[in-house]
């Protein structure tokens, strides 16, 4: 235990020490760091690491509601759901992004001026404005869905048993689950 303690206190000297001989900024090189910040758009992390759960969520909810209720109360349930996954993202999204414009100029902005250039910032920026990227970001929805039908069509004869079969496993785990 006094390894340990000893071990953390070094270890926290000699972050304290590197931070200290971190050499200052220049105000070109902070510039370009926030040129990629800004044009990165990175403040919106907090909103995509929400909506996993939150559609997951809405997701297990369906699959709870499937067969255990009338198909006018499982539509009504999952309306309602659905439009309480929305105001919690519509409440939690200006949360989240508030948090990440608040820890970004001291957690990724010193990074990027650490571990690059003025040159290779410069370079970055080209990046992240290059015509080329814009328009290979703008058929990312269409590769994606084309990619996903070819991927399901190909797999459906394979994929399609074996998904009713986890279904049934799992209806018939959550009707023993449920049933008194």
């Amino acid at each position: 235990m006094k390894q340990a303690k000893h071990g953390l206190m070094l270890l926290a000297l000699s972050a304290a020490c590197l931070s200290a001989h971190a050499a200052p900024v220049t105000p070109a090189k902070q510039a370009l760091v926030d040129q990629v910040l800004k044009l990165w758009n990175i403040d919106t992390i907090g909103q995509s690491m929400l909506q996993v759960p939150v559609a997951d969520a809405v997701q297990q909810a369906r699959a709870m509601l499937q067969g255990r209720a009338t198909p006018d109360k499982r539509d009504a349930a999952m309306n309602d759901i659905v439009g309480a996954a929305k105001q919690f993202m519509a409440d939690a999204t200006p949360i989240t992004r508030a948090s990440a414009d608040r820890l970004i100029p001291t957690t990724i902005a010193p990074l990027l001026a650490e571990r690059y250039t003025e040159e290779e910032l410069r370079q970055l920026i080209a990046i992240l404005e290059s015509p080329v990227k814009k328009k290979f970001e703008a058929m990312l929805p269409e590769m994606q869905k084309t990619l996903g039908e070819g991927v399901a069509a190909d797999t459906r004869p394979v994929i399609d048993p074996k998904l009713q079969g986890l279904k049934e496993k799992i209806g018939l785990r959550l009707r023993a689950a449920v049933t008194p």
